[in-house]
């Protein structure tokens, strides 16, 4: 009799004619995880921290020889024989066990249209049902699933998309695509992809109205659980607004240069070559001069003119000055890299005013002739850029310059964070709300000067995170599509250890601002926190691409993640990428203990003790947020190790 393994929706054990088979749930498992290894065999070891960490090793080696003993026993009673086991190895028999989680072994010569449609199959259910681990073994498993099953399921669905016909294959493409973009709708090339799919069938405005109505439903679903809260979001608002400006209320004498032209000005940077070959940088030179003169269709925008931009991109030390001096908002910047074999066009959109990343997109300069499309491409930039700064500028709509102005000195006192400097900001933040109360920006910004001071004095006091809440919400229902809302919301909560609650906001925060690194990182940390740290480091690594010469949160974030996956080399890596390692001491010594180098691990804990004579391990885990006991004692056990 043949038996199958189903992993995708609930994890079972079928016969040939499709009835569940009684068979233990923590076996299933075991037999999933043979099946993709290399020789369908592992050690007991490997089995033990796969099944249930690296935790109290001798019971769990018992209990894994019980379930290996049960799950023989099994076979005995169905007359098969797909589990042996010889010395310290356990093996799975290929041959007598087939299971859909072996469908990345599919035959590549399948036609791609019945390879689709198994894909769309199986993939419209969850993996491994409510199958779950909280092992790191399990987890990073787990990840190269769902990696390998996204990169199946697109690079089947580029096959077949070039080969569509019929009414039937365009509807399985359709299917196949809104697959694809509940896993992998941030990736710009997926993106491209299903835009093109679609506009096959004509459907382009389709596809804008699913993403569209995805968005709102979200939105509301935000906005109902933040009037359900009980707070009111606009107590903090106040109480009387002056109907006209007031240049009193501007402590600072206002420039020519602080008011916002009516119009905002992008400059075009000439793109840097960082490629081994030298004439992919003449023609990218070129495609950005197509950029260039394509913008001038627009009457939203002024572009400065591409000599100017030539002159100013080869002169790095006076770039900030030039664009202070001919008021520019956004910077266009572009660079060419190899991306392992592949020559690709990097451009980002950067908004000048608040050195922010507001969109980014990676094209191939292999797969097309540039000589013959570029003006295409050309124009397909123009148009992504030319509506994310309309987006953009949207925020800033009929905005007295004055409160722009306040708002503008307070982000910079932001920039470095210390207690003085949150206090100046928040100063800024309330002159620019007593002229404009409704100016998102400021009340988010406001609400991150109580979050941060919360973190910066340590006291817990739970007023700080509750003002910063309601000013993010206020922001949020102000302004339904500004990410930092959000994003600040999140931020709120995460320090309250609401876990679920910050991870939506920062998913709505990352799906109105997908190209937004700060937006992104804030992201990745509160994953850590929720102990997801798998899908934190892809969300980091995403970050660190858009702006590589980002603070050293990120790579902070970076590092804590790999620890959580007990990559400790990986997280020691990131450390030092860090402009002030010595801010991530506390790792350090951690990540040294954990891999056995206590000389190393006592020099960091030395170091940290220097400045934090009275650290307390426990104390410290009971205020740092962590939805999962297992990493809270992961932490413990590195510092203990290392010893603190």
């Amino acid at each position: 009799m043949a038996f199958v393994l189903k992993t995708f929706g609930r994890l079972q054990l079928v016969d040939e004619d499709g009835h569940d088979v009684a068979f233990p749930e923590k076996g299933l498992l075991l037999l999933a995880y043979l099946l993709t290894t290399d020789q369908g065999s592992a050690d007991r070891k490997t089995l033990v921290s796969f099944l249930w960490g690296d935790a109290d090793r001798d019971n769990t080696l018992a209990t894994l020889r019980k379930l290996i003993s049960r799950m023989k026993a099994r076979q005995i009673e169905l007359g098969i024989n797909i589990l042996s086991s010889q010395g310290n190895m356990v093996t799975v028999d290929r041959e007598s066990l087939s299971s859909d989680i072996l469908l990345s072994e599919t035959d590549e010569g399948v036609e791609p249209f019945s390879r689709l449609k198994l894909l769309v199959k199986l993939m419209d259910q969850p993996f491994l049902g409510s199958v779950h681990s909280h092992s790191h073994r399990f987890q990073r498993w787990l990840a190269e699933r769902e990696i390998c099953h996204i990169a199946l399921l697109g690079n089947t669905l580029r096959t077949a998309s070039r080969l569509a016909q019929s009414q039937k294959e365009s509807e399985l493409l359709r299917k196949a695509a809104v697959i694809l973009f509940r896993t992998e709708s941030k990736d710009p090339d997926t993106l491209q992809m299903l835009i093109e799919i679609f506009q096959a069938e004509e459907q382009v405005a389709s596809l804008r109205n699913h993403f569209e109505q995805r968005r709102n439903a979200i939105l509301r679903g935000i906005a109902a659980r933040a009037r359900s809260d009980g707070d009111d979001a606009k107590s903090l608002r106040p109480t009387s607004a002056p109907s006209q400006p007031k240049l009193e209320a501007a402590a600072l004498p206002l420039e020519p240069q602080d008011i916002r032209v009516a119009i905002p000005r992008l400059v075009l940077l000439p793109p840097k070559n960082q490629s081994v070959r030298p004439q992919a940088g003449f023609l990218a030179a070129s495609l950005v001069e197509d950029i260039t003169i394509g913008f001038c269709a627009f009457n939203s925008l002024e572009v400065i003119a591409p000599y100017s931009a030539v002159q100013i991109g080869h002169h790095l030390e006076t770039q900030s000055a030039f664009f202070e001096r001919h008021r520019v908002n956004y910077v266009l910047d572009t660079r060419i890299s190899n991306a392992g074999d592949e020559v690709t066009l990097f451009a980002q959109l950067i908004f000048f005013d608040q050195n922010q990343i507001v969109w980014a997109e990676r094209f191939s300069l292999d797969h097309m002739d540039l000589v013959r499309d570029r003006r295409t491409v050309a124009r397909r930039i123009a148009l992504s850029v030319s509506s994310e700064i309309e987006r953009h500028e949207a925020l800033r709509e009929d905005l007295n310059p004055i409160t722009y102005h306040r708002y503008l000195v307070g982000r910079r006192h932001l920039a470095r964070l210390t207690l003085p400097n949150l206090r100046r900001a928040r100063k800024e933040m309330k002159a620019a709300l007593s002229v404009s109360p409704d100016f998102a920006p400021a009340l988010s910004s406001m609400a991150r000067t109580y979050s941060k001071e919360w973190l910066l004095t340590a006291r817990g006091d739970i007023e700080l995170l509750q003002t910063a809440e309601t000013l993010a919400k206020q922001a949020a229902e102000t302004r339904p599509d500004f990410a930092d809302g959000y994003r600040e919301f999140g931020v709120a909560k995460l320090l309250q250890g609401a876990f679920d609650e910050s991870a939506e906001a920062m998913g709505v925060a990352e799906s109105l601002a997908p190209h937004y690194a700060d937006v992104i990182a804030d992201y990745a940390d509160t994953l850590v926190h929720c102990s997801l740290p798998a899908m934190a480091l892809r969300k980091i690594e995403r970050a660190i691409e858009l702006n590589p010469l980002g603070p050293d949160t990120y790579f902070w974030t970076g590092a804590g993640a790999n620890y959580a996956l007990g990559e400790f080399e990986a997280s020691l890596d990131y450390i030092g990428q860090m402009a002030d390692p010595h801010l991530a001491d506390r790792l350090s010594a951690a990540n040294w203990a954990m891999l056995g180098r206590q000389d190393k691990a006592r020099t960091f804990v030395r170091r940290f003790r220097e400045g934090n004579p009275d650290f307390d391990v426990d104390k410290w885990l009971s205020a740092v947020p962590s939805k999962e006991q297992w990493h809270r004692d992961l932490y413990r056990e590195g510092l203990k190790k290392a010893g603190f």
